[in-house]
């Protein structure tokens, strides 16, 4: 694994984000993208230990394209600027809770969580932390799980969300509009010497939440 590699490119794509630049640059991006395939194959080996729903993942499963969609968007550089790997045993696009990994120069996480869940999916959500408010609060509160994942969640109401009373004493854990986690890391991160230590220590905590996360999931499903 060739971490270096990764950042250099990234970096170079990031001056140079054209189809011309990439074209000419196809190799190099080819050496990054399996380094980074690497990285997640040895992260997956080692959280299969504590996770066995991740054990026969491949990298391949979890990786997105590095082309961005500009159809709509007013952004019209054509790729993305970083990797992303979901280590997720119903699959990237699940609505479940995974691993994420993120790599890019000076915005490295680590995280995971049910992201932008549908409407009503997110009402049960809402539902189980309302209706468990001890047990949650075990897990995000406990300053084990809050060292790495201070906030829960990225977008929040400003008041209590429809059905639910608002003098609720922890009305933000319901307020957030995605339950998600996340762990911001320096790039150095990744290239410690015990890089897979740090990734299984914050991951085993990420399991805490994504197991009260995804067992509401499967009951709603």
């Amino acid at each position: 694994m060739n971490v270096p590699v990764i950042f250099q490119f990234l970096r170079d794509l990031s001056t140079h984000n054209n189809r011309e630049w990439f074209n000419t640059h196809h190799a190099q991006y080819e050496t990054a993208r399996v380094e980074f395939e690497e990285l997640l194959s040895m992260v997956i080996a080692r959280l299969s230990v504590f996770d066995e729903s991740i054990r026969g993942i491949i990298p391949k499963d979890c990786t997105y394209r590095i082309y961005r969609d500009i159809r709509f968007s007013e952004d019209k550089t054509p790729y993305k600027t970083h990797f992303g790997g979901y280590i997720n045993s119903k699959g990237k696009k699940s609505d479940h809770c995974g691993y994420y990994i993120h790599i890019q120069p000076g915005n490295c996480l680590l995280g995971g969580g049910s992201y932008c869940p549908p409407p009503p999916l997110l009402k049960a959500l809402r539902q189980a932390v309302y209706d468990n408010i001890e047990e949650y609060l075990s897990i995000v509160e406990d300053p084990a799980f809050r060292q790495y994942f201070p906030v829960i969640g990225e977008n929040f109401l400003r008041t209590a969300p429809k059905g639910f009373p608002k003098d609720f004493p922890y009305l933000k854990y319901i307020q957030c509009k995605e339950y998600t986690a996340c762990c911001p890391v320096p790039d150095s991160f990744f290239l410690q010497p015990d890089f897979l230590e740090q990734t299984d220590a914050i991951f085993r905590q990420l399991k805490r939440f994504s197991d009260f996360v995804n067992y509401t999931i499967d009951n709603f499903e």
